[in-house]
């Protein structure tokens, strides 16, 4: 039977890659598969999976109104599909993430979705995230290190000056380099770390 996965991790922890590997893992034998990403993310251009190692692959962006199972069962009539990958799950809709769970037990396809479990807030993501928690049959943590060593489990965002922000929109795409991931003691303490410090803007005098 097939499965519905969930790999999830804190930025910067190669899930794109992991993503990427996966689908050449199917594509290299012959397999059919179909990529899928959230039309808010337009970091690599709309409709593109692409990796901090230079790896890229087109994809199909979803909107809210858009329906996976849908578009998966026509595709899987025309010409069988063996896997469904989700990029970026974060910013997709609970809808989308039960349409997904119906791909596995409708069609039999299995799915391996991708995604930030945590927001720069401390809380889980989205609701899309609470959802596939919930619905998932497996769950895997693609690991990240804090500047410390420890592992890193959370995501800490902050201005060019280094002032932490805990509130505000959640989604701010486009802003990679105001985010860190840490670990939770440092995340509380709001130290984004030496590295990350190093490359604040210097404040005009």
């Amino acid at each position: 039977m097939a499965k519905f996965h969930f790999f999830y991790a804190v930025m910067n922890a190669g899930k794109s890659t992991a993503l990427l590997q996966a689908n050449h893992n199917y594509t290299v034998n012959g397999s059919r598969t179909l990529l899928f990403t959230s039309s808010i993310d337009n970091r690599a251009g709309v409709g593109k999976i692409s990796s901090r190692l230079g790896l890229s692959e087109d994809a199909t962006a979803l909107s809210e109104k858009d329906d996976i199972f849908e578009i998966v069962k026509r595709e899987h009539r025309k010409n069988p599909v063996q896997a469904v990958l989700m990029d970026e799950i974060q910013f997709m809709t609970a809808e989308h993430i039960y349409q997904a769970s119906e791909i596995v037990d409708r069609l039999n396809i299995p799915v391996m979705a991708y995604g930030l479990k945590n927001n720069s807030q401390g809380e889980l993501f989205s609701k899309s995230v609470a959802t596939i928690l919930a619905l998932a049959d497996k769950l895997a943590e693609q690991k990240q290190t804090c500047h410390c060593g420890s592992k890193a489990n959370m995501i800490l965002r902050y201005n060019p000056d280094g002032t932490i922000v805990k509130s505000g929109p959640v989604v701010e795409v486009g802003a990679e380099n105001r985010y860190v991931s840490v670990c939770r003691k440092h995340y509380k303490d709001g130290n984004i770390g030496p590295y990350a410090a190093s490359r604040l803007s210097k404040k005009v005098a």
